[in-house]
């Protein structure tokens, strides 16, 4: 008998010792690589969920509280396979979200899916706080030369004056009268060649787009945007329906993109401004129809007697942006980069060769113009680029 009751608790602690191996094991199958998992979600799931909120598809953090790590792997491999098998839950889902069935990843291990599994599951990283915005009394502003002109003009004025008044000499007098006109001449010159040149404007506008983000991290390409540059004589401004495209699924920036000027809360408040001008509700994913043009204000604005084509620059001439734009995928907010004055222009046509391959349009004219100015390459300037009916007509 007692041989009978020492056997039964062998047994009892060898099936107690199994079972605890057993949800031990399975405890470390489900562990999985939360940095491999980040990697695999941001690359397959992230254009249609998030952690925290639904986006296209519902929030995905904590997954495993809701769902078993089987039925997760069915459902991520082949979710209309799942749903034909006569799965209540693949066939609630699939009924919540009006028919729209999830795209099925075959390619996805069951190990890929248990390293998704456990970024889901994992804690969010605590970063450091957004960075301080700068206090615009603390923003170092550069130191304008302006005064040392009006300076050197009062001082000439007051030994003009001074000669005048003390001397007798109708000689130094009228000496003194001719430098006064004369330097009266060259700075009533100098600002009046200043109007209209707005170099450096950068008038604030009613959503802070950072080209900085867009162009420059994102690598967005500018005709993505300013689609009418190469076919025509506008760049255009992207209507809201462009932001849209991606800002559907984007609605925060990335901890990462914060600056020390803008804080990560800044911009996901300026793509809030985006969803009002468009009628976007982000928690229903749906237009309300209550939209609000975006007044922009215009930066570059050349005069209405100067002609000036996009579409020859960008398609026929080859121009990169920032050749007259300056480097805006470095730029928070646009500014007006180059003077666009009529000098600057005439300096970049002398300057700027024709690329000839190609193109044969003006493949005759450039034998013909190289020949007569006995050069390889002609320029812009040699092909008419000085005459005023090219761009004042």
């Amino acid at each position: 008998m007692k041989s009978v009751k020492k056997h039964s608790q062998v047994l009892r602690l060898a099936i107690t010792s199994l079972t605890f191996l057993f949800l031990f094991t399975f405890k470390l199958s489900a562990q999985g690589d939360v940095k491999a998992g980040k990697s695999l979600f941001n690359a397959n799931c992230a254009a249609c969920h998030k952690l925290d909120k639904k986006l296209v598809g519902p929030a995905l953090g904590k997954i495993s509280e809701r769902r078993e790590l089987e039925w997760l792997k069915a459902w991520i491999k082949d979710n209309n396979a799942l749903r034909a098998s006569g799965d209540a839950d693949a066939i609630a889902i699939y009924e919540e979200y009006k028919g729209s069935p999830m795209t099925a990843f075959p390619q996805l291990s069951d190990a890929d899916i248990v390293n998704i599994v456990s970024y889901l599951d994992a804690d969010p990283v605590k970063k450091a706080g957004a960075p301080v915005i700068a206090a615009a009394n603390e923003v170092e502003e550069e130191t304008s030369t302006e005064w040392i002109s009006y300076l050197v003009l009062l001082i000439i004025v007051g030994i003009v004056v001074w000669i005048f008044m003390k001397s007798d000499n109708t000689f130094l007098k009228i000496v003194a009268t001719i430098f006064l006109l004369f330097n009266l001449a060259y700075f009533g010159f100098t600002a009046l060649l200043s109007i209209g040149v707005d170099e450096g404007y950068q008038p604030v506008q009613p959503i802070a787009f950072s080209h900085r983000i867009h162009a420059g991290d994102n690598k967005i390409d500018c005709q993505y945007c300013h689609s009418s540059a190469k076919n025509s004589k506008s760049s255009g401004i992207p209507s809201v329906n462009v932001c849209m495209n991606c800002h559907k699924n984007i609605s925060e920036v990335a901890e990462e993109t914060a600056t020390a000027e803008h804080s990560k809360a800044f911009y996901d408040g300026e793509i809030q401004k985006l969803y009002k001008a468009a009628g976007w509700n982000s928690e229903t994913l749906e237009y309300t129809g209550e939209t609000e043009p975006i007044k922009w204000t215009r930066i570059h604005n050349l005069p209405d007697f100067a002609y000036y084509n996009h579409a020859q620059h960008v398609t026929v001439g080859g121009i990169k942006c920032q050749k007259c734009h300056g480097p805006v995928e470095e730029m928070e907010e646009l500014y007006q980069y180059s003077p666009l004055t009529m000098g600057w222009c005439i300096d970049c046509h002398k300057e700027t060769k024709v690329k000839m391959e190609g193109n044969g349009y003006y493949k005759n004219i450039h034998e013909d113009l190289s020949k007569k100015y006995g050069v390889d390459k002609v320029t812009v300037a040699q092909m008419g680029g000085k005459e005023c009916g090219k761009c004042h007509y």
